[in-house]
């Protein structure tokens, strides 16, 4: 039985939006369920998959919080724009 946990950010896709909707959840876990059908032949009632949301403020990346690193990829793109 593969238990499958999926990460996303918690953050809309647009200005008024915080969170994953859940008709996006369900075709992540549709989605997830069908790759380890057609790859690993595993039963969609035998695959669980849990969907974890992260806020902002707890991950980042480059060695950053999301926010600073963003700034910093925003900023340069500004000035090679300039």
């Amino acid at each position: 039985m593969p238990i499958v946990t999926v990460q996303v950010t918690r953050e809309g896709t647009t200005p008024e939006r915080n969170s994953v909707t859940a008709e996006e959840k369900a075709a992540i876990i549709q989605g997830v369920s069908q790759v380890l059908l057609d790859v690993l032949n595993k039963p969609l009632e035998s695959t669980y998959v849990v969907i974890e949301e992260v806020e902002l403020e707890n991950w980042g990346w480059g060695g950053l919080p999301t926010r600073q690193y963003r700034r910093i990829l925003a900023d340069a793109a500004a000035k090679s724009r300039s």
